[in-house]
């Protein structure tokens, strides 16, 4: 909400008259006016955060010189990097990342009443959304009853969760739940909950406008500017800070501008565009900064296909990718059922306040790239992270490649006199494309037949993620292939799981117009909910005699998605390779079953009167899409699909809750427990001292992400925190996943670091969370840090480049932290896991150099001190004292990332909630 402004700025407060209603606005032109400096030539990216330190500007969090140095920035040439409180508008939830910030403030109104505060103070300031969208699992698929059986198990499954987030939103205020079965929260953002400029009444009771911003506990809240908001994920424990008051700390960051030239051409979608820009952007490296696009090329750039680029900036390492407000961004809130006043506000407001693209759109970037969009050809991206772009036309060959690689040119192909036991035996194997000896094969007998599996064979096969089905282009485009090949008889293979998550009704909406769903369940693509599923992990499990196959013969089993991750041990335990699609390809991907066949030249199967099927005969012309889209995708359908959005269904509209301030945390619970944050905590900060001869706990490679460090997905009853279920009578049918129990620190302490992919270097050629023990035996992270703590022993982590990347997942900080982890050295840091470190009170070092894990010989048998950190400054390097196996010393420099001036103080108080709940304690 606008507050009292200072002398300086007040000036600047102009109105604006919209459909004749006079409202108030914080003006860029009259800051310029008034001497604060130039601010024409700034991105509108800058503009938004120019335009919130006008607004909040007081003298103390925000001064003058804080807006004079946007000025300077452009007079820099982009790059003036000072230290900025940003005030988001709202902020925005999903369950898996919700749930435990939920925790953290329920459990922060027991420790304000221990401090002898109000309870009633913990409320948000800013206004809140949390969307329940993670929690769906396919256990039911390619039959009309899967949507349905899926939201039974969902609820089953959930139901603590679930009574425990209806109760804060009964007991806080400024806090609303999007009910199970809506939609995926960035989705629901895009299409309905964003507004490109926001209003408020300020403390004068008058109407003010303002950009649209916020934070959100999700890497991907980028998806929403591509409808000119201005908004990233940032931890669930940076994003309660927000919500409670306290200003985002951060840098004015550099601003990348990325040129589109162009126009995208025939059997090309803005997925395939989406993956070439992935690519270019990691190549160029963008991590911190913000990216904006501009340039002619988005004169015939959806937004659908613009909110697909701007999602997958956690992709391309960005902070933020940004499309400025112009005639498309008009359209799109028009088309979504935005109210017309809005709708008219938002265009005022932008061209009266400089934030409006037109040809003449030409500011000052701190770097460019361009892309021709006429040179975007088909492609995917795999097999383990999105930006290994892939040219469709050889993928088939890259996927060989990969397999010699992890086979290691070593002729396996003995498996295949290896015959599945079942009735009328097993096929001959037959040839694998470029096999050279090198694919594994399997059988398998399940009720469908009999059939090889072998390395390659696409097992899951899913339409997922608001990434793409937010894209009615992609959507319309993957149900015209489905109907091509039903009509020529094609299905999916038998051992392909088939599903469609769309992100929202809407999406189920205009494909039941289009009378396009009824193909895709021809194909297997039968609806089987409205959430995340497989692009967060819950793709559920294979079937049975599919599952053993692979793991018995050891094979690389594949998936295709739409989605926007697939980062090792994600998608599905039982598959080693996946690929990011377009739901149009993942359609036909599912007809053809095997990732070693060429799909742009192969034949897919044969028509009812055995003529060979090629992908060109199924694939639909970009016209035969406009038209539909035209026709099917209309203003009525989002203005009806939203009209009820947090109503929800009978089943969430019949848990019931109790009505109380602070929470009754149910002791038997599996789910939701009080964390130990706060327990015993004084009214006084400590002091940050020196690390004194810290073990090692883990040496990670490069490119180590969250979901490595705390992963989503389903785990073992033979792991800590499958024992710990099992020790409480949880049956492993109900273990759910890592992500549904956020909220039960025990459960998440023990998933820390457990990613089934995950290689620790100390040991030689182990997957999974190990590590050595204070005895030098091999032993579970987990177990490792409880003798260590009982120890008193501090533990330190090793890294290389890119540590923390991937999404926003506060869990992987807040597990660190209570394995016992005082520092992180790393060879880089991505921008949200830092700071997550910083506000869980762990310290983030780099190397400096040209030390690294590898020059430096580290084995984890070392002994770490710091010191100089009793004196810290922001970004200061600090001395770090290695001690080696053989007794030997190695002193080297790291540079410290706690990288601005009250992420000291957050150290201080031992993380940032710690930091707010005594500040909120003490003041009267």
């Amino acid at each position: 909400m606008p507050i009292t402004v200072g002398q300086d700025t007040a000036k600047t407060r102009k109105t604006i008259s919209v459909n004749g209603k006079t409202i108030s606005y914080y003006s860029i032109p009259a800051a310029t006016e008034a001497g604060l400096g130039d601010f024409s030539k700034l991105p509108a990216a800058l503009k938004v955060v120019l335009e919130n330190m006008l607004r909040f500007e007081d003298g103390k969090t925000v001064s003058v010189d804080d807006i004079k140095a946007f000025s300077e920035w452009a007079d820099k040439g982009g790059n003036n990097p000072r230290e900025i409180a940003y005030r988001p508008a709202r902020v925005l939830m999903q369950d898996f990342t919700g749930v435990p910030a939920v925790v953290d403030l329920a459990a922060m109104r027991d420790g304000i009443v221990a401090l002898g505060g109000d309870a009633e103070k913990i409320n948000p300031l800013n206004p809140v959304d949390l969307v329940i969208d993670h929690s769906v699992m396919i256990d039911e698929f390619g039959n009309p009853r899967a949507f349905q059986m899926n939201v039974d198990r969902e609820y089953e499954r959930n139901m603590e969760r679930y009574v425990f987030l209806k109760w804060g939103q009964k007991a806080f205020n400024n806090f609303r739940v999007v009910p199970p079965g809506t939609g995926i929260c960035h989705q629901v953002n895009l299409e309905y909950l964003a507004q490109t400029v926001w209003t408020d009444v300020d403390q004068n009771g008058d109407e003010v406008a303002y950009p649209d911003t916020l934070v959100g506990t999700d890497s991907h809240t980028t998806m929403v500017n591509g409808a000119a908001v201005l908004g990233w994920g940032v931890g669930g424990i940076e994003a309660e800070a927000a919500m409670l008051g306290q200003p985002i700390s951060m840098l004015i960051p550099e601003v990348i501008g990325f040129e589109l030239t162009g126009k995208m051409v025939e059997g090309t979608t803005g997925t395939d565009l989406v993956l070439k820009v992935v690519e270019m952007l990691r190549e160029k490296g963008v991590v911190g900064k913000f990216v904006e696009f501009y340039g002619a090329g988005l004169d015939t750039l959806p937004l659908a296909d613009r909110a697909t680029i701007a999602n997958m900036a956690p992709e391309y390492g960005a902070t933020c990718g940004f499309f400025p407000i112009d005639d498309e961004t008009i359209r799109y809130l028009t088309n979504t059922g935005r109210d017309k006043d809005r709708i008219a506000l938002v265009e005022a407001y932008a061209k009266e306040n400089g934030f409006w693209r037109d040809a003449d759109y030409a500011p000052v970037y701190t770097d460019t790239l361009s892309l021709d969009m006429g040179t975007i050809v088909p492609a995917i991206s795999g097999p383990k992270r999105p930006q290994d772009y892939i040219a469709l036309d050889g993928a088939a060959k890259a996927f060989g490649d990969y397999v010699k690689g992890v086979r290691g040119g070593v002729d396996t192909s003995k498996s295949s006199e290896v015959r599945w036991e079942g009735e009328g035996g097993a096929p001959e194997p037959r040839e694998i494309p470029g096999d050279e000896g090198h694919h594994k094969r399997g059988y398998v007998t399940t009720e469908d037949g009999h059939y090889q599996l072998h390395d390659g064979s696409i097992v899951i096969a899913s339409i997922t993620s608001c990434t793409n089905t937010s894209n009615p282009y992609v959507m319309i485009g993957a149900g015209l292939v489905a109907r091509k090949a039903a009509a020529l008889g094609l299905t999916r293979k038998p051992w392909v799981k088939t599903s469609l998550a769309p992100g929202s009704q809407v999406v189920s909406a205009y494909l039941e117009a289009a009378g396009l769903q009824e193909d895709l369940d021809k194909v297997g693509f039968n609806l089987v909910g409205y959430g995340c599923t497989t692009c967060i992990g819950n793709s559920g499990p294979l079937e049975a005699p599919i599952s053993k196959a692979i793991n018995d013969y050891d094979l690389i089993a594949t998936s295709v998605l739409s989605g926007n991750r697939n980062f090792e041990g994600r998608i599905s335990p039982d598959v080693r390779a996946n690929y990011l699609a377009s739901p149009p390809l993942v359609v036909a991907y599912a007809l053809v079953g095997d990732m070693n066949v060429d799909i742009t030249t192969a034949v897919l199967g044969q028509d009812k009167d055995g003529n060979d099927v090629y992908l060109k005969d199924i694939w639909p012309s970009q016209k035969e899409i406009a038209d539909l889209v035209e026709a099917t995708v209309t203003r009525e359908a989002f203005q009806s699909k939203y009209a009820d959005v947090f109503k929800g269904d009978e089943k969430w509209q019949g848990v019931e809750i109790t009505d109380s301030l602070t929470y009754d945390w149910p002791a038997a619970s599996t789910y939701v427990q009080n964390p130990p944050y706060f327990q015993g905590m004084g009214k006084e900060p400590g002091t940050i001292s020196n690390i004194e001869g810290a073990r090692v706990l883990a040496v990670l490679g490069d490119m180590i992400t969250t979901d490595h460090i705390s992963p989503a997905g389903s785990f073992k009853d033979t792991t800590p925190a499958g024992k710990y279920l099992v020790d409480r009578q949880v049956p492993v049918r109900e273990f759910n996943s890592y992500g549904s129990r956020r909220g039960n620190h025990e459960v998440m302490m023990r998933g820390t670091f457990a990613n089934i992919r995950i290689r620790n270097e100390m040991l030689d050629g182990v997957e999974g969370g190990y590590t050595k023990g204070p005895d030098g035996e091999q032993t579970s992270i987990y177990d490792a840090s409880m003798a260590y703590q009982e120890a008193g022993t501090p533990l330190v982590i090793f890294g290389g480049e890119l540590y923390g990347a991937g999404s926003s997942r506060d869990w992987a900080a807040k597990g660190t932290a209570l394995l016992g982890v005082k520092a992180v050295i790393a060879e880089s840091f991505e921008r949200i896991h830092r700071s997550n470190l910083v506000g869980m009170g762990v310290i983030p070092f780099e190397f400096t150099g040209s030390d690294t894990r590898i020059s430096l010989g580290l084995t984890g048998e070392e002994t770490v001190s710091i010191k100089g950190l009793d004196t810290i400054k922001p970004l200061q390097e600090v001395p770090c004292e290695i001690t080696m196996a053989d007794g030997s010393v190695k002193t080297i420099t790291v540079k410290c990332r706690i990288d601005t001036a009250i992420e000291i103080e957050y150290i201080e108080h031992g993380g940032v909630l710690h930091y707010v709940l005594r500040n909120l304690a003490s003041a009267a």
